[in-house]
């Protein structure tokens, strides 16, 4: 389905895809992103029948007792009950470590094996397992033999630390941060995943990394008590470790436990006590206390700072990385600043990330060598045209005649390509006649090529010829031979054409040139600075030109806060705010800036000032919506169910007024009025409000129905949310099941179906695999 939105949001509307973090140990912790926000999805037409009884369980499930499908008269809801809002208030009772390399020095000290959990968001049994499961104590008896390590893609909370440095832990999964536990799940797919993510999965490991069991697709809870127990017997004991050492000692530990016992003491300590603690750091360096080097180099201690960056300076591990890149966000002495830049160069031959961080302080201050803004600006571009061989315009016509009377002629030929060209990017040209024309640019600029041609204006209508047609690989390969060829950026009183075509080189430069940068560092190779200073030109010049767009800025702005240049990035998105106030992509990241900086309360608050300022601006008011649904399910993930209900019956009424002001947009407030009402009836159903949950689901359904199989931001749909409340209205008046399955009757069956990553077949795309997320805003 797509929906209807705003005509100036739909003019400028692209699908966005949010970031999972399927990269987090690539990237700083300085890059939130915006938890995903659900639309209606289209069905599939071609999705093939499944065969009774789902998914086969693995080999090892079946070793361990599970049933070879779903017993007969149960449902997944009666198997895997989700948790209510008393449960998942209960603390998580399993003692996860922080990172798969702590995982093994703790095993190796205690001679336990390591047990790896995979959860998800949204699919029913990963939901049971976190909030039921993983907060009994007789679930957490089970583990104890094991040394625990979970793993997840999905973000909880918008940022891992605080302001003063204190880790903000996972809501969800407990002792790790949500930094933590993505990258695990990226290190542990790589290495044991056999490259499908699947969920809930519990693999066991020996100290050299073979496998002892690998349970998922188990069609009960029983097989995963039955594995944790079977892979702990006949064991020799554990070796303890010591937890009445003196608490500096316990500083060259790596357990989750001892790591939380330090940064507790450090925090309450004494100045004395500090900064014994961080010279114990300096002086023996058994583990990176990266945690309580955090604390310090962002505390009021300014001697414990100053200690806690020479220990910084010092250490090995990529957390450092990340924790080098924000202190140097902060005014520093010339010499702190100049040994954290050579501690990042001196680990850049190990991480990537390191000399990503190393270029980035070097390419920032330099200027590139082949965009220069001022440069283009001063030269009149006429005088430069004629130098370089650009003719007088003609038209399509004679120049077709040309080309045809001097088959040899490659400046015939070029010609001809910048003619096709103009035409196809007339805005009078009929779109499907213009598809035509760029073919005929593309194949008269080959030509040319084919005759000798290797000028900078034929790498140009290859590079744009090449993108329109979905190349883009060859497109910006033809835009750096371009701009490293010369190429004559025209201003305003050039031809129309040529400056739409030169904008179009630059930004495919740029592209270019990040895209090299990804890959080195994905390759674990080094890249020149210089590259860095090409992009920042090249987006400097694109954020000042008419022709530029959000999406330019954008893509900047996501670049820089890639390489850990926040302070770059943050000016980028307010210049992209003041010049495309009603970008859905540009408002997309504000929500994630300002979630990261000020929480879901902070989010709402902006937009409500933003809102007070210009409340006539309908563009806006939907955006204050989206933000306050946004906020709601940040504080579901809190689990503050009173904050959460304010924030969806804020963005209600931002939706109403909304329609209000603009009636043509009804189809997109009313879905997501749907989701907030489906958010209010989970959270009434977590609280054991039936009566509420029904009159709230009911609602979402008739406000649209079409929205039923639309997953929130939290991955769950209100089908799902429905189907949940069913089974627990079995014990209820009557009146509410009779209710509530009326509502569900009147729904397009196939709103009902299994998702994508409930499917049955497990190749190649196995149940409970992470679905592709939607678009966090509405669709064209």
């Amino acid at each position: 389905m797509h929906t209807t939105v705003p005509t100036s949001i739909r003019r400028r509307c692209a699908l966005l895809l949010p970031v999972l973090a399927l990269a987090g140990a690539a990237r700083s912790q300085d890059e939130p992103t915006a938890p995903p926000q659900g639309q209606p999805q289209e069905q599939s037409p071609a999705t093939p029948p499944r065969p009774p009884g789902g998914a086969p369980p693995s080999k090892d499930a079946l070793k361990m007792g599970s049933p070879p499908q779903l017993a007969p008269g149960t449902t997944e809801q009666q198997m895997w009950p989700a948790a209510t809002a008393e449960g998942w208030k209960k603390p998580v009772l399993i003692p996860w470590q922080r990172s798969f390399d702590d995982a093994l020095r703790v095993a190796k000290a205690t001679n336990k094996p390591i047990l790896v959990a995979v959860n998800m968001d949204g699919e029913i049994a990963s939901e049971h397992y976190a909030g039921v499961r993983y907060r009994e104590p007789g679930t957490a008896k089970l583990f104890e033999p094991y040394v625990c390590v979970v793993a997840s893609v999905y973000r909880h909370t918008p940022r891992d630390h605080d302001e003063h440095g204190r880790r903000i832990l996972c809501p969800r999964l407990g002792d790790v941060t949500c930094g933590e536990h993505i990258a695990a799940e990226t290190e542990l797919y790589d290495k044991y995943f056999e490259g499908i993510r699947i969920s809930p999965r519990h693999i066991a490991l020996e100290l050299d990394g073979t496998k002892t069991y690998d349970v998922y697709f188990s069609w009960d809870t029983q097989t995963v008590f039955t594995a944790l127990v079977k892979g702990a017997e006949n064991r020799p004991p554990p070796t303890p470790l010591l937890r009445d050492l003196p608490i500096v000692d316990r500083t060259q530990s790596a357990d989750v436990q001892d790591r939380t016992d330090v940064e507790t003491t450090y925090q309450t300590a004494t100045p004395e006590v500090r900064r014994e603690l961080i010279k114990a750091v300096v002086a023996r360096r058994t583990v990176d206390q990266v945690d309580l080097l955090r604390l310090a180099v962002f505390g009021l201690d300014l001697e414990a700072a100053r200690l806690a960056r020479q220990a910084l300076a010092q250490s090995e591990t990529e957390p450092a990385v990340d924790l080098i890149a924000e202190a140097l966000k902060a005014p520093l002495a010339a010499d702190e600043r100049e040994l954290l830049i050579a501690a990042s160069a001196r680990m850049a031959k190990k991480y990537p990330r390191a000399r990503t961080l190393t270029a980035l302080h070097q390419g920032l201050a330099q200027t590139s060598k082949w965009v220069d803004a001022r440069r283009w600006s001063e030269i009149e571009y006429e005088a430069r045209a004629r130098a370089a061989g650009v003719g007088e315009a003609r038209t399509l016509e004679t120049r077709a005649t040309q080309a045809q009377a001097r088959p040899t002629d490659t400046a015939a030929h070029l010609d001809l390509a910048e003619a096709f060209l103009a035409r196809a990017l007339d805005p009078a040209t009929e779109k499907s006649f213009a598809k035509l024309l760029v073919d005929d640019a593309r194949a008269a600029a080959s030509s040319a090529r084919e005759l000798g041609g290797d000028s900078w204006r034929l790498a140009s209508v290859l590079a744009v010829t090449s993108a329109l047609s979905g190349d883009e690989e060859a497109a910006r390969a033809h835009a750096v031979k371009a701009v490293e060829g010369g190429m004559l950026m025209p201003d305003a009183s050039a031809d129309a054409v040529m400056e739409r075509t030169g904008v179009r080189v630059v930004a495919l430069f740029a592209q270019a040139r990040q895209m090299a940068i990804r890959s080195a560092y994905r390759a674990g190779t080094g890249w020149p600075p210089e590259w860095l200073a090409d992009v920042n030109a090249a987006y400097a010049l694109l954020s000042k030109h008419p022709l530029g767009t959000d999406d330019n800025l954008v893509s900047f702005y996501d670049f820089l806060r890639w390489l850990g240049g926040t302070t770059r990035a943050n000016g980028i998105l307010d210049d992209a705010l003041a010049r495309f106030p009603g970008s859905p992509l540009v408002h997309d990241r504000l929500r994630a800036r300002l979630l990261w900086e000020s929480g879901p309360d902070g989010l709402e608050g902006a937009y409500a000032d933003r809102l007070a300022k210009e409340p006539a601006n309908s563009d806006l008011v939907w955006f204050a919506g989206y933000a306050s649904l946004v906020a709601a399910e940040n504080h579901r993930r809190a689990g503050d169910a009173e904050k959460a209900f304010g924030a969806y019956e804020r963005g209600i009424a931002h939706y109403e007024s909304f329609v209000a002001q603009r009636p043509e947009g009804r189809t997109s407030a009313d879905h997501f009025v749907a989701l907030a009402l489906a958010g209010r009836a989970r959270l009434a159903l977590d609280a054991r409000d039936y009566a509420a949950a029904t009159r709230q689901i009911v609602a979402a359904f008739a406000r649209s129905p079409e929205s039923a199989a639309s997953p929130d931001g939290l991955n769950i749909t209100p089908a799902d949310t429905a189907k949940m409340l069913r089974e627990q209205l079995i014990n209820q008046p009557m009146e509410l099941a009779v209710e509530l399955q009326r509502a569900l009757d009147a729904l397009d069956p196939k709103l009902l179906e299994k998702r994508a990553f409930e499917l049955d077949n497990p190749t190649p795309r196995p149940r409970r695999n992470p679905p592709r997320q939607p678009p966090t805003d509405p669709p064209k």
